[in-house]
């Protein structure tokens, strides 16, 4: 039987003891720690980043976006420009959910669309200065309020161990 978690605990990532003659190391002398499981560690960190997003998500900036709306935009902001093709795919979903998105993202001014200038029958869509603004500020208010999560709540020991986590996230989401 597994000892019981508060809710915004994540799961053990340490799989289940092997035995051993020692338990201590013979170079310090000190308990050997348990090798941490893949699948302990991947559950860990799909419950402790699942609850991440979701509270960066009700972080509030003027102008809100639905998620699909936000997505797109900050990826033409953070990548260039694009067809709808390529965001659909970037994006995976459909071409006609990303052609219903970008088209209320056009209504709303933070999208222009322009003839490819190697390709007349394409397409290319980039965010307008008003739509890289919109993605500005949606950002800061949500570092902003990361920041200070983390100014009032962990020790320069622990904020150094997230900073040094930050590229191996990176690896796996890119990886993923």
């Amino acid at each position: 039987m597994s000892a019981a978690r508060s809710p915004g605990e994540a799961p053990s990532v340490r799989g289940p003891a092997a035995p051993q003659a020692s338990s201590r190391s013979p170079a310090t002398g000190r308990e050997a720690a348990a090798a941490p499981s893949p699948a302990g560690v991947a559950a860990a960190l799909r419950a402790s980043v699942g609850v991440l997003v979701r509270r960066l998500r009700q972080v509030h900036a003027a102008g809100e976006l639905t998620l699909p709306e936000s997505s797109a935009l900050a990826r033409l902001e953070r990548h260039g420009p694009a067809t709808a093709a390529d965001l659909a795919r970037a994006e995976l979903i459909s071409p006609q959910s990303i052609a219903a998105t970008l088209a209320t993202l056009q209504q709303r001014g933070l999208v222009d669309r322009r003839p490819d200038p190697d390709d007349g029958r394409r397409i290319i869509l980039a965010a307008t200065p008003a739509g890289r603004r919109l993605v500005s500020s949606r950002r800061s208010a949500k570092v902003e309020a990361l920041a200070a999560t983390l100014a009032d709540g962990f020790s320069i020991e622990e904020l150094t161990v997230l900073e040094q986590a930050v590229p191996l996230l990176q690896r796996l989401a890119e990886r993923l």
